[in-house]
């Protein structure tokens, strides 16, 4: 086996140019797959680790009515507070969200909103509601930065807002604009004001009442209520995993052209070599290598491409893919108008698992591929092979 591999070698370097020209195009497809994945994984831990930091913590209680994707649901959408939380609540650790649906009236024109109420001195988002405490406004409110640009709204406005309390009275204040926060999940930004708490339950005649009830991981399970139910991060984060996959079906389709490309160069270039070298193999036989062992040196020589091709990739490709990691990718600022959690600049993360798994399946690919048409190999004659004649 040791005397293949040196033979196999000798032949792919001997072969010069068309061996490059393999291993260049192999090794593009290594980069691009690496570097692809790498994208996807490092937007999908960013895009989970913002929206646990900025909106579901370690997990959610829902009110039972309550229906994110039904807004009309937030007529009923709203309970008592479990009194076993209450704790919790004065200490920061819990942070219970009042959620309906208001309008606003900036520079004269109607915007419909959400108004989500919070505790001044929770600890568990990073929604900088401790503005709230060092605010004596008689309705201090905060406003995400992409809702202030859409509105034309600035700190220290003050904005009309309507609403329509749990009586299905409608009323009306004026609200002062004491921040303007930047996140990268437009779920706690677009079309939203955040205002305290103990302010909204006022407003709409709901004291002690809540909607949803963000928690850190040491309380799931504290609430044994029907009027509550819990929602962990596997299911509040079903939309990014399901982005990311989709994402990721499409990148497929990119792996099988790139690998497709470089497989067919690689495929015509061992029925190229088998036709030219007709005569070397009817040697090799009469010398007494075996058809099976003659057929494994076309397939080594085949496969030795996808060696030379990923130390070539890593040749180039680790600088290239390092820089990246280090200074991100940049995202258009458009991106978070659709409804996605997505920073400013993404960090790709490139595992070992990732690049192992790469390395695995293009050697696996260019392996069978050439072994395909070393199979014509074992029906050659070696007298008709050193005349140059296939059978």
């Amino acid at each position: 086996m040791n005397l293949l591999f040196k033979l196999a070698a000798k032949n792919l370097i001997g072969a010069g140019l068309r061996t490059w020209l393999n291993v260049i195009v192999l090794s593009f497809s290594f980069l691009i797959i690496i570097w692809h994945k790498g994208l996807l994984d490092g937007w999908d831990r960013q895009a989970k680790n913002e929206t646990i930091k900025w909106e579901t913590g370690g997990g959610q209680y829902w009110q039972s009515s309550y229906d994110p994707y039904d807004p009309f649901s937030l007529t009923e959408a709203h309970a008592k507070i479990p009194s076993t939380l209450d704790s919790l609540v004065s200490a920061g650790n819990v942070a219970p969200v009042l959620i309906t649906q208001g309008t606003i009236y900036p520079r004269g024109r109607i915007q419909s909103i959400l108004i989500k109420g919070i505790n001044s001195n929770q600890k568990l988002l990073k929604i900088p509601s401790s503005l709230f405490i060092k605010n004596s406004e008689e309705i201090p409110a905060l406003i995400g930065k992409n809702t202030a640009t859409d509105n034309g709204i600035k700190e220290g406005d003050l904005v009309t807002l309507r609403w329509r309390d749990v009586h299905g009275t409608f009323d009306a204040n004026s609200i002062k604009i004491i921040g303007i926060f930047d996140t990268d999940v437009p779920s706690v930004d677009m079309g939203q004001i955040w205002v305290p708490l103990d302010h909204l339950q006022k407003m709409m005649g709901m004291p002690g009442e809540a909607t949803i009830i963000v928690t850190d991981k040491e309380q799931q399970g504290t609430v044994n209520s029907e009027e509550w139910k819990f929602k962990n991060n596997e299911f509040l984060l079903k939309a990014i995993t399901d982005l990311i996959k989709m994402k990721s079906v499409g990148g497929f389709v990119l792996y099988i052209i790139l690998l497709s490309l470089a497989m067919l160069a690689i495929f015509d270039t061992q029925i190229l070599s088998i036709f030219r070298r007709q005569k070397e193999i009817g040697t090799y036989i009469a010398l007494g290598m075996t058809r099976g062992q003659v057929v494994g040196l076309f397939t080594i020589e085949g496969s030795l491409n996808s060696v030379l091709a990923g130390l070539l990739a890593a040749l180039y490709g680790i600088p290239l893919l390092a820089i990246q990691a280090s200074h991100g990718m940049s995202i258009p600022g458009g991106s978070k108008g659709f409804g996605l959690a997505v920073a400013d600049r993404i960090y790709p993360v490139y595992s070992l698992g990732l690049v192992i798994t790469t390395i695995l399946l293009i050697l696996l690919t260019t392996t069978i591929v050439s072994y395909m048409p070393s199979r014509k190999i074992a029906r050659m004659k070696p007298t008709e092979a050193l005349r140059g004649k296939i059978q």
